[in-house]
């Protein structure tokens, strides 16, 4: 794993400094345009997760995240060797039978050829690393340390837009919100290399696809995030943004059920996380819930981890420590109803966008 010094990352926080924040405008999100990057508002990622099968039933989560940072600093100088797009990307494995997590990361400012955020399409590229949509589907190949992926992902429902039509709060301030869409029920195909071992492996992938110019109340320092394929082909999405405390600032969600109706979209005081139990890291001793009941207006749900450590050091990029893994979703008769990822971050310490 490629780690910066210090120094580098103190550095790179300062140029990304806080200018004030507005609260974005509703609007009505163009595609395939809204695919693509918007480098005039500060934070955007491209999120990919799931799970796959190979042909010798051995089963794995994935996760491929291209993050783009505007910094403030440098948006006035003339000079091309200025700084003015930050290109982060983060991929995991987690390997069940092995019972281990594989992760990688990188970091490079755009251009000069070296990383990219197209606005006209998805197309993400950091060095060999790459996100790119093209004939309605999506291809990521990576090439990291000790693993790799090529895994493409075809669509087999419409976008979904979160929140309200695509512009979803994430705190009580009006700046406090992001435009997000997902992608759930992907049909994936492609090759998990482990360690040099191919594995051709088929699956179900979740892309969210997020920007906003202020995402994080002052009081939040991290949240938990639960984005689920459902067996019978619908889709739950379940967030909350937490205080140092441990108690809820703000929370939301949404559930797409199969049978085309309209999406709902859950309000804050209808989303509720309950940790049933915890798992410490030996590396940072940051306490994840590893196991949640999560109430909505969908029913509740029992929330596990398939594998306890799936902590992930992004010190080297983006500078955060956060728990990302594959996860099962439970009914209230511990039958299993989904499979996805669930996201926790500052647990390891308060979280900085």
């Amino acid at each position: 794993m490629t780690m910066l010094p210090r120094r580098r990352l103190l550095l790179l926080a300062a140029l990304a400094g806080a200018a004030p924040s507005h609260a974005l405008p509703p609007r009505t999100l163009q595609f395939p345009r809204d695919f693509g990057s918007h480098p005039a508002l500060r934070t955007e990622w491209w999120y990919v997760t799931g799970h796959a099968r190979a042909q010798d039933a051995r089963e794995f989560g994935f996760q491929v995240t291209f993050f783009r940072s505007r910094v403030d600093a440098t948006q006035a100088m003339r000079s091309a060797f200025a700084a003015k797009q930050l290109i982060f990307a983060h991929a995991a494995v987690t390997d069940l039978a092995g019972r281990a997590l594989h992760h990688d990361q990188r970091i490079a400012r755009a251009g000069a050829g070296v990383a990219q955020a197209s606005e006209h399409d998805t197309d993400v590229r950091l060095r060999d690393w790459s996100l790119v949509r093209a004939e309605g589907a999506y291809a990521a190949r990576i090439a990291a340390e000790g693993f790799a992926l090529d895994l493409r992902f075809a669509p087999t429902q419409a976008v979904l837009l979160q929140g309200d039509a695509g512009l979803s709060r994430k705190g009580p301030d009006p700046a406090q919100a992001s435009y997000y869409y997902s992608e759930p029920q992907l049909a994936t195909t492609g090759r998990i290399t482990l360690q040099g071992r191919p594995f051709e492996v088929r699956g179900t992938a979740w892309l969210d696809h997020e920007w906003s110019e202020a995402l994080m109340h002052p009081e939040a320092v991290g949240w938990d995030w639960i984005g689920m394929n459902l067996d019978d082909g619908g889709a739950l999405t379940a967030f909350r943004l937490r205080r140092r405390d441990g108690s809820a600032l703000w929370a939301g969600g949404s559930l797409r059920v199969r049978d085309g109706e309209p999406p709902r979209s859950f309000g804050p005081g209808e989303v509720r996380f309950e940790p049933l139990r915890h798992w410490a890291s030996p590396r940072t001793q940051a306490r994840y819930p590893v196991q949640w009941r999560v109430h909505t207006p969908a029913g509740s749900f029992a929330v596990q981890a398939l594998l306890d450590d799936q902590e992930l050091d992004s010190r080297g990029s983006t500078g955060a420590v956060y728990w990302e893994g594959l996860s099962e979703l439970r009914d209230a008769q511990a039958r299993r109803v989904g499979r996805g990822y669930l996201e926790m971050t500052g647990y390891a310490g308060a979280l900085r966008l």
